[in-house]
């Protein structure tokens, strides 16, 4: 439920993390690894608010990461849970570094395998290669998503492994990584896993781990919760393998928000314009990337409620849309609206493009008090682009 009576009495633009819905969450992943076994770790791409580690760690196994800040900052922040990289190419002056922190290492090509692999076992850690299935289950609208897409660069095929993969090779391998899917149901992980099955299957055998990967909308409510128990079990009953999986989004899934302000309201021909103090290109980049539309409290869909308005950000990029949205009542200069769904990809992808501020930071404790966790300013902006001077 949005609090909105709190919320719009924040100072604006804003990002607020919804600590009881983190937990609720966090209970339906933990209940997934109490009944089947298998592990969750966070995928830090998408939530990596370090503040709010202490709620979320009970519920899980550790922390993914995809290079080496990710895994410096999941190693420090869930001290003695697992850690796991995966990057599609390690740099040799960070690889010693990134031993500290990572018990599993991924590769992303053979090549990348045996050239860090032997440095890996020796610092005693687990060894894995991602492998692309060549297996797409994504609508095409999200096709920048799509790990399966003609000529990706991301896992090995089936190809490269046959002719790359020799039998020392396999040898040095704990586990393989797979990851294909994106906002997904259980029902695209199965139709994924027949495929890895019958062109991987024979490499299986020998293995300690399989790490399904991210993407998996574990805790949304039409989520097959049944289904995706029933490809973990068969897994691990087939090959004798612990399970991974790494989502991002399904840890903090409709777990926060975005606060903001219309700074002002104009019209041009027939559209109604509402410029807000926060921008979809700095503080809500996938709104443009991916695109969609984000889900806005109290809102409808254009011409659905008496007023629509777009609503776009005060920088000078043309395309600074967040999208048309209906009101009951007439938009004017200092009327605040909640966007939803703001925990995933927002904070850990926004900038400062055109000067702009990045929002503060705050937490919603589940005794509806707000706590500032951070507030950005001048030297944010100013120091991602020189010197300290």
């Amino acid at each position: 439920m949005v609090k909105k009576d709190i919320l719009e009495k924040l100072p604006t633009p804003c990002y607020v993390l919804d600590e009881a819905k983190l937990k609720a969450n966090g209970e339906i992943l933990k209940s997934v690894q109490e009944r089947t076994g298998c592990k969750i770790l966070l995928a830090q791409k998408a939530f990596s608010n370090y503040d709010l580690y202490k709620t979320i760690e009970p519920y899980l196994a550790g922390t993914e990461a995809s290079g080496l800040y990710e895994a410096r900052l999941g190693a420090e922040e869930m001290p003695g849970k697992e850690c796991h990289v995966f990057c599609g190419a390690y740099k040799e002056n960070q690889f010693d570094e990134i031993l500290k922190y990572a018990g599993h290492i991924v590769f992303n090509s053979p090549s990348q395998l045996k050239k860090f692999a032997g440095k890996a076992k020796a610092a005693g850690k687990h060894i894995g290669i991602r492998i692309n299935p060549e297996c797409s289950t994504q609508e095409t609208e999200h096709a920048i998503y799509d790990p399966c897409a003609a000529g990706s660069r991301l896992g090995t095929t089936l190809a490269q492994w046959e002719e790359q993969m020799d039998a020392e090779t396999i040898a040095l391998l704990d586990g393989v990584h797979f990851h294909t899917l994106c906002e997904q149901n259980s029902d695209a992980l199965e139709t994924t896993l027949t495929v890895v099955k019958e062109k991987f299957g024979k490499y299986l055998y020998n293995l300690k781990w399989i790490n399904f990967g991210g993407g998996h909308h574990i805790t949304r409510e039409d989520y097959d919760i049944n289904l995706l128990e029933k490809c973990i079990k068969e897994v691990q009953e087939e090959y004798g393998v612990e399970v991974y999986l790494e989502p991002g989004e399904a840890v903090a899934l409709k777990a926060g928000y975005l606060v903001t302000t219309v700074l002002d309201v104009l019209k041009n021909g027939e559209t109604n314009i509402a410029i807000l103090d926060t921008s979809a290109a700095c503080h809500t980049p996938d709104v443009i990337e991916m695109p969609y539309r984000p889900p806005l409290y109290n809102s409808g869909l254009p011409q659905e409620k008496a007023y629509t308005y777009r609503l776009g950000g005060a920088t000078c990029l043309a395309g600074d849309i967040t999208g048309d949205y209906s009101f009951d009542t007439m938009l004017e200069e200092g009327s605040k609206l909640i966007f939803e769904d703001m925990a995933i990809y927002s904070t850990c992808k926004n900038n400062t493009f055109n000067g702009m501020p990045l929002p503060d930071i705050f937490v919603l404790r589940e005794d509806d008090q707000c706590e500032l966790l951070a507030r950005f300013g001048y030297d944010d902006f100013k120091y991602r682009l020189g010197s300290r001077k």
